[in-house]
This record gives structure tokens, C-alpha cells and sequence, in this order.
């Protein structure tokens, strides 16, 4: 399957059949989202994949429309933060040195000048800018799964304080911004036969 191909077969689904995603597609889906494009490459999120029958049963209240967590092989939930401390920069220009093999001191001119740009700017803002690169890696995660003939369903209807409630997370420093669910698709979703609609090509592009 191509690309547009896959594309043009992904649809929202609002039911899956409970089949369970193998291990390795799955892997290859979350690899989408580790390589996802990142601003400075800061990667300021976390993705935490929920797998297990009970964990997703615990998920159910806090979704407005709950079938799709109820008969999903997983559920990603996508977390950004909201202050970038400056032991997570330090971390970050660590792990840089030791995968590239260069010293730590080097990187300093480019340490030093994220951090001025984070610094200036305010707590708002900073979440702001760390939900828009959750949304590419939620953009990479869908079109990997849709390539991997897996389905998906991304999901903002949800009551945040219970999924974090339900997460541990800590709201302090970071806050759930959207929600996938992956699987296969229920014979039973109607939604599957529908056509796909789209804008046409002179309402969407303009070229210059």
C-alpha cells in the first residue's frame, strides 16, 4: 500500500474489534513518533502507551465517547509540558554528547542559546509551544499506523483531570494534550463505507 493510498483508506474509526496490534507493528508505529520532528530537537513531551485490558478499562469514564477506548488495542496518550526546567536542557545536551560522541563543552554555544530562548518566554507560552510538537508527533503516529494498515482514532474528548488523575501525572510541570487510539476496525463501524471528504484541490491550494 501506498501513501496516499493509506491515507485515503484511514478514517477516524468510532469502533474497533479488539484484535490486538503485534508487537513489532507497534513498535514501528512508536518508532514515528520518537523520530517526529521536534523543534531544537527538545522533544518537549512524553507518550505513555496504555496496553493493558485493565488500565483501559480505568480510561473508559474519562472519555465523552467511550467505544473507541473500550475495543481499542492501545491507547497513546500524549503529554506536553508545561515549564522547561533547566536540568531537562542539561539532560537533553548529555544525551546529545554521548550519542555523538563529542564533549559536553562543545555544545555549550547551542546550550546556552536555547536556554535564553526558553527563559524569555512565559509558562504559557512554553506549553503552548510544546502542545504544537505534540501535534506532530500525534500527525506522525497516524500516518505510520495508517501505513502499517493499523487504524487509529485521535481522540481530544476527554475529561483531563481524570486521565490524569488515572496517570499520575504530575500537573505541575506538564498536562495531557490528545489521546490516539490504535487497533482495527469493528465490521459493525458504518463509518468505514462512508467517502471520504475532502475540500477540492482550488479551494485548499493556492499557488504563487
Amino acid at each position: 500500500m501506498n501513501y496516499l493510498e493509506a491515507l485515503s483508506r484511514r478514517y477516524s474509526v468510532k469502533k474497533f474489534n479488539n484484535q490486538i496490534i503485534p508487537q513489532e507493528t507497534l513498535h514501528n508505529i512508536l518508532e514515528s513518533g520518537k523520530l517526529s520532528a521536534s523543534s531544537q530537537g527538545l522533544q518537549p513531551y512524553k507518550i505513555i502507551i496504555v496496553e493493558s485490558e485493565e488500565m483501559k478499562q480505568k480510561m473508559i469514564p474519562a472519555f465523552y465517547n467511550p467505544s473507541q477506548i473500550s475495543t481499542c488495542s492501545h491507547l497513546i496518550v500524549i503529554v506536553s509540558k508545561k515549564i522547561i526546567e533547566e536540568n531537562y536542557i542539561r539532560g537533553y545536551f548529555k544525551h546529545i554528547s554521548e550519542v555523538r560522541e563529542i564533549p559536553l563543552e562543545t555544545l555549550d554555544p547551542f546550550k546556552n542559546s536555547i536556554s535564553q530562548h526558553i527563559n524569555q518566554k512565559t509558562q504559557d507560552e512554553i506549553f503552548n509551544w510544546a502542545e504544537k510538537q505534540s501535534y506532530i508527533v500525534l500527525a506522525n503516529l497516524m500516518y505510520a499506523a495508517a501505513i502499517e494498515n493499523i487504524d487509529s482514532c485521535p481522540m481530544e474528548g476527554f475529561r483531563q483531570d481524570v486521565i490524569e488523575e488515572i496517570l499520575n501525572i504530575n500537573t505541575e510541570i506538564e498536562k495531557v494534550t490528545v489521546t490516539l487510539a490504535l487497533g482495527y476496525r469493528s465490521e459493525e463501524d458504518s463509518f468505514q463505507h462512508m467517502k471520504k471528504v475532502r475540500k477540492p484541490n482550488e479551494k485548499l491550494f493556492k499557488f504563487i
